[in-house]
C-alpha cells in the first residue's frame, strides 16, 4: 500500500539532525488545518524548532504528521496548502528564508523502491550554485534521510554528527539524498554539499526550459542512491520537501504535489 508523505556550521547540523527529529524541540504548537492557511508558528519558529503541521495526506499515511523544520538564526518559509491547476499542492514562498516541511518514516532497504513526487517552478534563483556554501539555494528540493553504517564516516562526518546529537539531541544522518533543480548542471549529475559529502544531491531539472509548469517523477530510490554515494541504501528515515534562499538573499516560489512511496499501480 502507498501512503503520500508530504546552513554558518550551527544552522548545517541543525537541517541535518532536523530531518530525523521525532519530536518537538521547543514548546510551541501549530495546526494550520485547512487548504489556504499558512504553516507558520511565528516567533517561536525563529529559534529553532519543529511545528507539528496537519496536512490532508496525515489520514492516509502512517499517522506520523508532517512537521514545519525551522533552523537558528533562519527566516522561515511560508507554505501554504491550495488547489493550482486541478492539483492539491503545498505552496512555499521564500525570501532570504529557509525552512522545511518534513516527515519521520521508518522503510527498510528491502522496502525501497519506487519515489513517486511533483513540482512546479516559475522562476529559478539566478545567483544560486549548489557546489558554493555561499550559494547553496535551491527553488526546490525533495529530500531523503537514510540511516547506515556509521563506522565508515570520515572523523569530519563523526564530529558533525556528534555536534549534530549535541545540539538538537539526534544524529545527523548517515546520508542525505535531495533531488534538486540546478541553473547549469546537466540532469544526472551529482552535486555534493559544500559541507559535507554526505549530503549528495542529483540534478533532476537544468535551465530554464521547463519552467512554469508541473513535472512529475517516478524514481527508483535505490537506484539514485547507488548513483549518488556507490553503495546500498541503509535504513530510510525521513522525507522532507524544502526551497531555500537564506544564502544568495533572494525570493523564489514554488509548488509541490503529494510524495508517494511506492511506484503506480
Amino acid at each position: 500500500m502507498t501512503a503520500p508523505l508530504f546552513f554558518n556550521l550551527r544552522h548545517f547540523v541543525t537541517f541535518a539532525a532536523g530531518l530525523v527529529l521525532a519530536g518537538l524541540l521547543s514548546a510551541c504548537a501549530g495546526l494550520p488545518g485547512l487548504p489556504g492557511q499558512q504553516a507558520n508558528s511565528g516567533d517561536a519558529e525563529s529559534q529553532g524548532s519543529a511545528v507539528r503541521v496537519a496536512t490532508p495526506w496525515d489520514a492516509v499515511s502512517s499517522g506520523a504528521a508532517w512537521q514545519h523544520r525551522t533552523f537558528p538564526g533562519k527566516t522561515p518559509n511560508q507554505f501554504a496548502y491550495l488547489q493550482l491547476d486541478g492539483r492539491t499542492a503545498m505552496s512555499v514562498k521564500s525570501s532570504s528564508a529557509a525552512s522545511m516541511l518534513r516527515q519521520v518514516v521508518s522503510m527498510e532497504p528491502a522496502q525501497l523502491n519506487a519515489l513517486r513526487f511533483s513540482w512546479k517552478v516559475p522562476a529559478l534563483i539566478a545567483d544560486a550554485d549548489m557546489a558554493l556554501s555561499g550559494k547553496d539555494d535551491s527553488p526546490v528540493r525533495l529530500v531523503l534521510a537514510f540511516d547506515g553504517d556509521r563506522s565508515k564516516l570520515s572523523t569530519r562526518d563523526r564530529m558533525l554528527s556528534e555536534l549534530a546529537y549535541a545540539v538538537t539531541g539526534e544524529d545527523m544522518p548517515y546520508a542525505t539524498l535531495m533531488y534538486v533543480w540546478c541553473n547549469t548542471r546537466e540532469p544526472g549529475s551529482v552535486i555534493l554539499s559544500p559541507r559535507t559529502d554526505r549530503i549528495r544531491k542529483l540534478v533532476l531539472e537544468s535551465g530554464p526550459k521547463r519552467l512554469n509548469r508541473w513535472l512529475d517523477y517516478e524514481r527508483d530510490i535505490r537506484a539514485d542512491y547507488l548513483k549518488a554515494f556507490g553503495e546500498e541504501p541503509g535504513r530510510l528515515m525521513a522525507v522532507g520537501i524544502m526551497t531555500d534562499t537564506d544564502n544568495t538573499k533572494s525570493t523564489a516560489q514554488a509548488w509541490y504535489g503529494p510524495v508517494v512511496l511506492g511506484a503506480a499501480k
